[in-house]
């Protein structure tokens, strides 16, 4: 397989004019790289790309009303072929902002994936119990809050809080989006949620700032006093200032992370990579981030093996 069999502009799916049904992408939405390049480092056997998204497409699967950006259609066909690739295995797919709380594109994935792939699903306050079931029966594993102001509106957090204990009745984790200037306000309300924690991108820190500085010491000091929180080590590309192919700026914090708390960390390409300026990622580079920040082959299959396959593939 070459990267030209997963995506060719002008196919059927591909956004070249921007139209999905009834959607239009925004005009300065940058779509998914065309041919990224194969990566050097190969994944060990049975590896997860633990964070990455489907959109659309959006005539199938129409996009939130409420959403705050119109993306490029990033059906499951291209993920699945992203992911062979690349050379994984399996997939956790996170419900994008773009489709609120409709988790229909997920969970048609999920059951066309053959049991290689779960979720992480965006649920409102009404959702019923049946709902819930329903969506564990596709195979969702956790729920995601987003604490993003400029991606989603504020939800209330003793509502986030009440979501929470339903889901952990279902064995679920929840999935916490925030950047690193919210964590202080944020600090108390995710100690006390009642389930697994899993943070995504590391709490995007400022990479400008010391690994070793107060600012990401509060989130280290967040993990080491929670032993239920895990994050992700993900996300390079978004969190760079010095740019691909190294993203070097962003080893020390992952790297710490991982060192610190291997057996609590994950890692995805973030594919279609969304809302992503000024250019994208090529995913061949993210893959060879990955010995960059998991120095050893014990610590590189605790990421991407053995903890995803725990934490989402357990039954």
């Amino acid at each position: 397989m070459t990267a030209a069999d997963i995506i060719r502009p002008g196919d059927a799916t591909w956004p070249a004019s921007g139209a999905s049904g009834p959607f239009t992408m925004d005009r300065d939405w940058l779509p998914f790289h065309p041919a990224p390049r194969k990566p050097q480092f190969a994944p060990p056997r049975g590896a997860v790309d633990a964070h990455c998204h489907v959109f659309g497409p959006g005539a199938q699967f129409p996009y939130a009303p409420e959403r705050k950006y119109t993306p490029c259609d990033a059906p499951q066909s291209k993920l699945w072929g992203l992911r062979d690739y690349l050379g994984f295995e399996r997939n956790v797919i996170v419900q994008a902002t773009c489709h609120g709380a409709d988790n229909r594109a997920l969970a048609a994935a999920l059951r066309s994936a053959d049991g290689r792939a779960r979720g992480v699903a965006t649920v409102a306050a009404g959702v019923s119990d049946r709902q819930l079931t329903e969506l564990d029966a596709a195979g969702v594993r956790g729920v995601r809050f987003n604490f993003v102001k400029r991606l989603v509106d504020t939800t209330p957090r003793e509502v986030l809080l009440a979501i929470a204990r339903r889901v952990a009745r279902l064995s679920w984790h929840v999935v916490i989006y925030f950047e690193a200037a919210e964590l202080p306000e944020l600090y108390d309300f995710f100690a006390s949620l009642p389930t697994t924690v899993v943070v995504d991108h590391m709490g995007r820190p400022d990479v400008t700032k010391s690994a070793e500085g107060p600012e990401f010491e509060l989130f280290v000091n967040l993990m080491r006093e929670h032993p239920n929180i895990w994050s992700k080590v993900s996300c390079a590309d978004r969190l760079s200032r010095s740019g691909p192919p190294d993203y070097a700026d962003v080893v020390p914090f992952a790297r710490r992370i991982v060192a610190s708390f291997p057996e609590r960390v994950l890692w995805g390409t973030d594919w279609p990579h969304p809302n992503l300026k000024p250019r994208m990622p090529d995913d061949g580079d993210l893959v060879d981030f990955i010995p960059k920040i998991a120095t050893t082959a014990a610590l590189q299959r605790q990421l991407l093996v053995d903890n995803p396959m725990r934490l989402y593939f357990r039954r």
